[in-house]
Formats: C-alpha cells, structure tokens, sequence
C-alpha cells in the first residue's frame, strides 16, 4: 500500500502560526466570554452608584473593573500588582475585561474602597441567584448550612514571628536565673490583645497558633458553595448592640468558644431576613455551639428540623439523667447501665407529636414482628423493653436526629465543607495573606471572592457541568 504525503511549505507553516497568534484565544476565556454575562448579573443600583460620582462616563467602565477583580480571584493572583502585570502581558486578557490601557494600583484599591457597599450587595444578589440552581444541583446538601468563624491575617508588624521572639530574647536575660518561669508563656500573655496599627485587628487563636486577624463568619452549604460572609467588626457589633462583649481570659480556646457562640444569633438572623427563601433543613457546626440557647434558636426560631452539633464536654448542665441516659442521649437498659437501648425509629401518630422509639439490644425483628431474645428481660412483653423520646424533651439531646447513629455520622461529615471553603476562598483565590492592613480592602477582596465563586456557579450551570460548580480550574488548560 502507497503511503500518500502532503509536501509543506515554509509559507503554510509561517501562515498558520501567524493565524494562530492573532485569532487563537485562550479556550478559557472565550468559555466565560460565552458563558458569563456581567452586564445582566450587576445590580442596577451598582451602575448608579459608579457614575453618579463623577457625572460622567468613567475611564474604566464598572464591568471591566469587575471582570478584572474577578478574574483575578478565578486565576488565584495574590496581589493587584501581579494582576497588573498580567493584564500589561495579556492581550486577550485585557480584551476580556475591556480595557485599551491598564488601571494603575490606587485605582484598583479605591474601587473597593469607595464601593464596598455595593460589592456586598452584589454578593447578597447573586447568593439569591445562584439559590435555585444549587437547589437543581442537589436539594438535600443545598438545604444543608453549615457556620463557622476565622480570620484573615493582616499586614501588621504584630504578625511578624521577629515581633514574639524579640520579647522572648528579653524575657530569657530578665529570668535567665530562674528556671521555674515559664518564657513563652509570659511571653505570649505579654502579647498585646490588638493591633498598634489598628485596633480592629484582634490578637485570636486561630488554626493552632496566636495571630492578628479581621475576623468573620461564614455560612456554605453542602454543596461547599458560599451563602453568607459576615466580618465580627466595630460595624457589626454596633448594629447588633445587644451582643456582649466578654473581655479576654487566660484561654484563647476558651474566647474563641464565647464570640463564636455570640456571633451565631445574629449572623444567622441577618442573613434569614436578606434571603427569607433560603433553603433551611440541617444545621450543622461545631461543639463551640453546644450551648441550651442555641438549639431553640436554629429548631424553633430559624426553621431548622435538624442541628447537628457534637456535644461540648465542658457543658454539664443538662436536665437528662445520668442513671437512665448516656451524654449522647441514649436511654440505658434498666438492669446493665453498660447496655444502650438500640433505636428503632420515629413514631408518627396524628395529633401527636413525633416521638423516637427505642428497644431492648436483644430485641430483632421476626418478619412485621419484634420479638425480644434477652436471657434476663426485665418486662414480660414478647418486643421487650420500650422507651420513647421526645425532642420537645431536651432539644440539646434530641436536635432532630439521634446523636451517634450512623445517620448523624453520615450527615456531619458534611461539616468538612465549610473548612475547604475558608481554605478555598483564602489560598487558592489568593486572600489568605494580603500586603495590607486596611479594613475595607481586605473585606473586599473576601467578598469578591465569593463573587468569583458564585460566578462559577453560574457558568457551570450553563455548561451542563454540575461538578465544575466549585471551580472553573480544572477548565484552564
């Protein structure tokens, strides 16, 4: 068989590459340039607020400075500098984003500046769009929501490890005589509890070490996709003036534990008033939570039917008692406390309230029949022993769901989520170590974050592409 060849000439090669730079733009950003539509996402009063300022058409129109910002937190550049110096050597980046030229630095940061406001209100409306389609994703995991707290770290000189070990050096010649004083101890109580820069920055325990952060508050659902970012500061704490504010003890843990709990209420309220429809079945967070106010407020007050939240050891008040129930609620055998009864399933009877039934551990099912096989029962009915629980008892042992069952098991290690997420929006997106220490630009980058997040929701939904909902990585090649 004759192989056929097609003769090359330097020409076609010389054309094609010539085609291919001028024409060949990044698959990526001809997928958002189809699949994102900015103009029809951006609040109408974003638009008003933009160019009533000046009165005039702007240098930069709003949606290029959006897409940039945005771009940036898809791409994961860290700092606005880098941003600048991709869009200088990107053409298609900056046909992307419409821009002839490129903003300078102080523009960039004054857009946040003077619009954060208006960024988060983009961020709240596009959480009421994106509702739906999480709900098309999954219904059980986007009714699922999952709270919790951390911090970005500013640029102060506090947050310099030089800073901590430079009192440690002093320390060490002051006691250098003294075995029996403890140096880092001191050292870290000798810690000041904010920021010379700027009080706003607290002195917390955060992921396993002492820094100095803007805190905030978080909410995601199963999905992983964000629903609320709320920043524990001055403004925070004077709309909501009813919260107390603990001054701090000798256990970081332990002040970490208080705000977060205090911080629950009205966080949660706030953002069930911004989006009523918000989808609400499973709470879920960590023992920080476990407190006997908290429950009747996510049950009773949000509308949650579940809240899952392992039980906190340094909570002991609880009207349960010990001799006929253990600390995850589970009713005991009345004649070997070291049995459990094993639960069976919930009782549903009209006119009643929904009751969980337990039986005797020896007690099996015989075809529609229970049938008890204990060699020392304690009741002469053929089931058994049986024993009802209500949640209306003690919403802390009885939040919806039986504490310790491989449902609660199955259903908490959604909690994961939420931690991903902080980790997702602060590394990848790139706000985990800004090089600044001023308030709003830092609030607006977190917040423009979860736009770009948000966004990604969106453009996955028009690919067909469910799994890419967390991130559009995976589609740059």
């Amino acid at each position: 068989m004759v192989k056929l060849f097609n003769q090359i000439t330097f020409y076609d090669i010389y054309q094609e590459c010539k085609d291919t730079f001028h024409n060949d733009k990044p698959k990526f950003l001809e997928l958002l340039t189809q699949h994102l539509d900015l103009s029809s996402l951006v609040p109408p009063s974003f638009h008003w607020s933009y160019y009533k300022v000046l009165g005039r058409n702007r240098t930069y129109s709003l949606l290029s400075m959006l897409a940039a910002l945005i771009l940036q937190k898809i791409l994961g550049i860290p700092t606005v500098s880098l941003l600048i110096l991709f869009l200088s050597l990107c053409r298609e980046a900056r046909e992307f984003c419409g821009f002839n030229d490129v903003p300078d630095n102080a523009q960039f940061t004054r857009f946040k500046q003077d619009f954060i406001s208006e960024i988060e209100a983009f961020f709240n409306h596009l959480v009421d769009v994106t509702e739906p389609l999480c709900r098309k994703i999954d219904s059980k995991l986007a009714s699922t929501l999952v709270f919790d707290t951390s911090g970005i770290e500013a640029y102060v000189t506090e947050n310099n490890p030089k800073f901590l070990n430079s009192i440690i050096r002093k320390l060490k010649r002051v006691y250098k005589n003294n075995p029996d004083v403890d140096i880092y101890k001191m050292a870290y109580g000798l810690m000041p509890s904010c920021a010379s820069a700027n009080s706003e920055i607290k002195q917390l325990f955060i992921n396993g070490y002492f820094c100095y952060v803007y805190k905030f508050a978080i909410i995601a659902n199963g999905l992983g996709i964000v629903r609320n970012i709320t920043f524990l500061d001055d403004d925070f704490k004077s709309k909501h003036p009813e919260i107390e504010i603990d001054k701090k003890s000798d256990s970081p843990n332990e002040d970490k534990s208080v705000s977060d709990s205090k911080a629950l209420k009205p966080v949660m309220t706030d953002y069930f008033n911004l989006h009523p429809d918000a989808s609400r079945d499973t709470f879920l967070g960590d023992s920080i939570f476990d407190t006997l106010e908290t429950y009747p407020f996510l049950l009773n007050e949000c509308g949650f039917k579940k809240a899952l939240i392992p039980i906190n050891p340094r909570n002991t008040n609880t009207d349960i008692p010990k001799s006929k129930f253990n600390e995850s609620g589970w009713p005991l055998c009345p004649l070997d406390i070291s049995k459990t009864l094993k639960p069976i399933g919930w009782t549903r009877e009209k006119g009643r309230s929904d009751r969980f039934k337990w039986g005797c551990p020896e007690t099996h099912w015989e075809g529609r029949k229970l049938v008890c096989h204990c060699p020392n029962p304690c009741t002469d009915k053929s089931c058994g022993r049986m024993l009802y629980t209500s949640p209306n008892q003690n919403l802390r042992m009885y939040p919806g769901i039986i504490r310790d069952t491989e449902e609660w098991k199955k259903e908490y290690k959604i909690r994961c989520v939420v931690e991903r997420n902080i980790q997702y929006l602060k590394e990848p997106m790139g706000t985990g170590n800004p090089k600044t220490r001023d308030r709003l630009t830092i609030k607006a980058d977190l917040l423009l974050a979860g736009i770009a997040q948000l966004l990604t929701v969106v453009v996955a939904d028009k690919l067909s592409k469910p799994e890419h909902c967390r991130s559009l990585k995976p589609l740059i090649a």
